[in-house]
């Protein structure tokens, strides 16, 4: 589950038409490729962690990415690459949860070591590419690709599977009302299919600020804070973005 290259869809006239739907499809895609496979890819973050170089520093980098400006604390980087003021096209950060703070002495070990990793919630910040996110798209997009009825998941979730072939074999997709907000998506590895347990196996994305996409990836440890993280990651990233 990264870079994208897909055409934003704006015309809320064109949301139903077949045109829009092709491209959406293709967007959606895009964003899969930009995040990785969840189910390829995700196991590796547990080894990427090994060879991470974090830094301790609180100060913030100034980062422009489209229209919006972020300022955040350099030990949330996660890559050394990226610690510099300045535009940039994908901001990769780490926080440990559920104190959403970056790399510290404190929780050094999480940030470490593999087995501890679950304790961590991975963020993905690039300029958006589609005029909807995770929750926007389950109507329109994901939902023609759902297969058999839905089942009732754990935590107040309802299960969605995904129809062979796909694009997301694998993988299941649980969602949830939410009083006055779109429906709660979140796309995760499937372990009844006999898929190991990562360190970040469910992802959903947002919008945030004037022109944002926040993708977030969690452990299914904790998939029962689902709300809890989310309002997090919402604070996180807004508290950071800039005039």
């Amino acid at each position: 589950m990264a870079d994208f290259s897909a055409e934003d869809m704006h015309h809320s006239e064109d949301w139903l038409s077949s045109r829009w739907f092709f491209r959406s499809v293709l967007a959606v895609a895009a964003l899969a490729l930009v995040s990785l496979s969840l189910t390829l890819f995700g196991g590796r973050l547990s080894a990427l962690l090994d060879t991470a170089t974090y830094s301790e520093t609180t100060s913030p980098h100034w980062v422009t990415i489209g229209l919006d400006r972020l300022a955040v604390e350099e030990n949330a980087f996660r890559f050394a690459r990226q610690r510099q003021d300045g535009a940039a096209s994908r901001l990769d950060l780490v926080v440990s949860w559920p104190e959403m703070t970056g790399f510290s002495a404190e929780t050094r070990l999480r940030f470490t070591d593999p087995a501890q990793a679950p304790g961590l919630l991975f963020l993905q910040l690039t300029q958006s590419v589609m005029s909807r996110d995770m929750s926007g798209r389950m109507g329109p997009i994901y939902a023609q690709l759902f297969e058999g009825a839905e089942e009732a998941g754990p935590f107040g979730l309802t299960i969605h599977r995904f129809r062979k072939g796909a694009g997301y074999d694998g993988e299941i997709m649980y969602s949830a009302p939410r009083p006055g907000q779109p429906d709660y998506a979140v796309r995760c590895i499937d372990a009844a299919n006999g898929a190991f347990q990562i360190t970040a196996d469910c992802q959903r994305d947002l919008h945030l600020g004037r022109d944002l996409t926040v993708l977030y990836r969690f452990s299914s440890r904790h998939l029962q804070e689902w709300r809890a993280i989310d309002e997090a990651v919402q604070r996180y990233v807004t508290a950071r973005l800039k005039p």
